[in-house]
């Protein structure tokens, strides 16, 4: 799998577990550390660490990936999964809110979500 295929697998598997607002965000020409950032919204702790284990098991078993870095378990309030190409993030939306990463990378194209993925609705910046 391509990390394109590896970003779109992720937005998938958070909204299995009825994540919101998801994009993906193709910042490979912005930046040299990553390829792809998908960002995603959890309405409480435990919704947003479910989307992030889920995010794991699905890219895991499908495209045989495990991260290698996990940070924000425990306080689960934005959690980051690092798959080297691929970024995930899950936050709750004060956090987005406070971070707007999709507008800190409002130049980054934007990926096409597969059928069923609830992409943005809204700009969550004010």
């Amino acid at each position: 799998m391509n990390s394109e295929e590896v970003a779109l697998l992720a937005a998938e598997a958070a909204s299995d577990k009825k994540a919101e607002d998801i994009i993906g965000l193709d910042v490979s020409e912005l930046l040299v550390v990553t390829d792809y950032f998908v960002i995603a919204t959890g309405r409480t702790n435990v919704q947003v660490r479910a989307i992030a284990d889920e995010v794991e098991e699905q890219l895991r078993q499908k495209a045989g990936e495990k991260p290698i870095g996990r940070e924000g378990i425990g306080e689960d309030k934005w959690i980051l999964l690092d798959y080297g190409d691929v970024v995930v993030h899950v936050f709750q939306p004060e956090e987005r809110n406070f971070y707007r990463l999709e507008r800190l990378w409002a130049d980054a194209p934007r990926l096409a979500m597969p059928e069923g993925v609830p992409a943005i609705v809204r700009d969550t910046g004010k």
